[in-house]
């Protein structure tokens, strides 16, 4: 069954929204949002998924990323210029990543171990997010533009909170590849900007 379709880009684009709502919660208030946090981190460990809601355990797991999707494409004043800046730098880096394969399996044998760890520790196990934040860390991080989080430095020089945000980073990469494998692109976020805001509220009223 085809991915493209315009609910299934909304998800994604509401998977990418809410990681990077996410990441400037954890930099300005050292707390995040608890059920969609699961719900990203949860993400980059479903590389199985049956379909694109159940990436994220079901529609419900992307209410925060629909609601900063509303916001975002009605063109109403942002609370955060920060989060649209994470948002399209995550997307750039993805088209980056695609190209490196060696990168690629990196992250995918780090993801495997977090795979691993979660089973037997869960998906919010310290161990499992700093397994993912070093995935992010050694890989990504290491492509240009580097995503600069910007937020207060009590919060940002802790490494518990680091490792968080570096997770969700993670969690934006794959929310992106998502996004593209459902046919999503820059001119099409353009033209069906209206019809995407509809759509996510819609699903909206289904939470």
């Amino acid at each position: 069954m085809s991915l493209i379709n315009t609910t299934n880009q909304t998800i994604a684009l509401a998977g990418i929204a809410q990681a990077c709502a996410l990441v400037h919660q954890l930099a300005t208030t050292g707390k995040a949002e608890p059920c969609a946090f699961e719900s990203s981190i949860g993400s980059v460990l479903k590389i199985d998924a049956d379909s694109v809601p159940d990436v994220y355990g079901n529609v419900q797991g992307v209410k925060l990323g629909l609601q900063e999707l509303d916001r975002q494409l009605g063109g109403k004043l942002l609370n955060s210029p920060e989060q649209t800046r994470y948002a399209a730098q995550l997307v750039y880096l993805q088209k980056q990543l695609s190209r490196r394969a060696d990168m690629l399996k990196s992250i995918q044998t780090g993801i495997a171990r977090a795979q691993a760890q979660a089973e037997q520790y869960g998906v919010l196990h310290p161990n499992v997010l700093a397994n993912l934040a070093d995935i992010y860390h050694g890989t990504i991080s290491t492509l240009q533009p580097r995503i600069m989080v910007v937020g207060d430095q009590q919060f940002l020089s802790n490494q518990s909170t680091v490792n968080r945000i570096r997770a969700l980073l993670l969690a934006g990469i794959r929310a992106s590849l998502l996004w593209r494998q459902c046919g999503g692109s820059r001119w099409k976020l353009l033209i069906f900007r209206s019809k995407l805001q509809d759509e996510a509220r819609y699903l909206l009223t289904q939470v």
